[in-house]
């Protein structure tokens, strides 16, 4: 498992075009460049939005953005990923809103009452329909659904996607000539971020297994440092030439950028490789940071 026959392409950047409207001139150079050399991938992130380009380091990376600069003569901006975070709750809770609105003429009404509950890892989302009676009538149902689905995509806490929950409507009311499709979409959408603040709800972040390959005297530094990153080991084994290979575990986010780390600790001698494994709840100080700093961003549009 540990001995590769070439690199792979760990080292990551995000670039965004330094002119409006080279994004599609762009997409099709990267695609040309890793045709070319297998130890370069270009991918789109559908939920961060951002083009991620993958290489051996950061060299390897800046050599390939000036080949692409002499080639097709186009220029990017580069800066760390973004970290694919995601939302989700932990407990039971029930969450109301009344949608009133009068204006001049036709007024807008709606009201729903529903309750969140968390789903297991992986499941997505749920939702039920738990009206008695005609409280709600039927027609409105796809409504209120979109309400929810609109927070979904843009979170509740910290503006990540949340998923691994079950949303029931339960009650409402209408009102036979002020309710509209518009009302009950802002009123399932209140409703259901009422339900999702007082749902203990919790960010997830992303947890990669990692295959780390040293020399074998520099195996006390990788573990020092792996446990400094809220890391873990699972198991280490050797290989021909006093080479340790190790096998890890850690948040994505603190290994993003673990190529110049390792180099440091290793003198350039160690090597890695990682995929996703989970998703996990972070810890309590880390959530108000990562809460912090999406307002900060939010306050700075």
């Amino acid at each position: 498992m540990c001995i590769r026959d070439r690199p792979t392409p760990m080292y990551s950047q995000a670039v965004t075009p330094k002119s409006r409207g080279d994004e599609q001139k762009i997409s099709e150079a990267l695609h040309r460049l890793a045709q070319e050399d297998l130890t370069f991938i270009a991918t789109r992130d559908s939920q961060t939005n951002e083009t991620v380009i993958s290489g051996i380091g950061d060299l390897h990376l800046r050599m390939m953005l000036t080949k692409m600069k002499a080639r097709f003569n186009l220029d990017v901006d580069t800066k760390p990923p973004k970290i694919p975070y995601k939302e989700t709750v932990t407990t039971k809770a029930e969450g109301h809103h009344r949608h009133k609105k009068q204006t001049g003429g036709a007024g807008q009404f709606g009201e729903v009452y529903l309750r969140v509950e968390p789903l297991e890892r992986g499941a997505g989302f749920e939702f039920v329909n738990d009206l008695f009676g005609e409280s709600i009538p039927r027609q409105y149902l796809p409504a209120i659904e979109k309400g929810i689905r609109d927070v979904l995509q843009a979170g509740a806490i910290a503006g990540y996607p949340l998923q691994d929950l079950k949303v029931s409507v339960y009650d409402g009311k209408h009102h036979p000539v002020d309710s509209k499709e518009v009302a009950f979409r802002a009123a399932g959408k209140w409703a259901f971020i009422d339900a999702v603040q007082k749902a203990s709800p919790v960010i997830l972040e992303p947890i990669v297994n990692m295959e780390i390959t040293v020399p074998a005297n520099f195996m006390g530094d990788i573990a020092s440092d792996l446990s400094g990153r809220r890391g873990r080991i699972l198991g280490q084994e050797m290989i021909p030439g006093n080479i340790s290979c190790v096998k890890a575990r850690a948040p994505l986010a603190e290994v993003m950028q673990y190529n110049s780390q390792l180099r440091s600790v290793t003198g350039g001698q160690g090597s890695y490789t990682m995929e996703l494994s989970h998703y996990e709840p972070v810890p309590g100080n880390v959530q108000q940071h990562i809460i912090a700093a999406s307002q900060k961003a939010k306050d700075e549009k």
